[in-house]
């Protein structure tokens, strides 16, 4: 399954990304970051500006994002987090009917950070039509968590990496039983 250009899986793996767990890197450190990685995606325009309210806004969408992901490993149907629920009631969406089918748009003015964010949520609904969403997951592995999209036939991925986190899983559990 190839990313395509409308698919906005690779948008929401990327926004769950900005915190490497594994190295204990967060991209969305200030508002002026988080502005900066919304600009830099087309969210927002160059020089828009973020407040302390998105900025918290914006990290409660992608852990909450994070922990969505998490359950696309267990069985359908997976409740939602409640700060993620919290966090999309937060930002200014409405539903329009334009362009043929309904969308969810942002209702603040393009330039703002809580628009950008708003254009994220409204991505996850974008990525349910076309058939991502529970191919978004995040690795198994405790330390890692980084996103990715399963695109394995029968979507049974657990990790981010086979070779590394994988790798690592399996061999903490040879080592238990070997000791056992």
């Amino acid at each position: 399954m190839a990313e395509s250009q409308d698919d906005p899986a690779p948008l929401l793996r990327d926004f769950v990304n900005t915190l490497n767990v594994e190295a204990a890197e967060d991209e969305l450190m200030t508002p002026g970051r988080l502005a900066a990685w919304l600009a830099g995606r087309g969210l927002v325009p160059e020089g828009a500006r973020a407040s302390g309210t998105d900025l918290v806004t914006g990290i409660a969408l992608r852990e909450g994002l994070r922990e969505a992901m998490s359950a696309h490993h267990g069985p359908r149907g997976a409740d939602f987090p409640d700060d993620l629920d919290d966090a999309l009631a937060a930002l200014p969406l409405r539903v329009t009917l334009t362009e043929g089918r309904p969308r969810l748009v942002p209702l603040d003015p393009p330039g703002t950070a809580a628009a950008g964010l708003a254009r994220l949520a409204a991505a996850i609904m974008d990525s349910v039509a076309a058939g991502t969403w529970p191919r978004l997951k995040v690795c198994q592995e405790d330390t890692c968590r980084w996103a990715f999209l399963d695109t394995s036939k029968n979507r049974s991925r657990a990790w981010c990496s086979m070779s590394v986190c994988g790798n690592r899983t399996k061999t903490r559990a040879y080592r238990a039983r070997r000791r056992a």
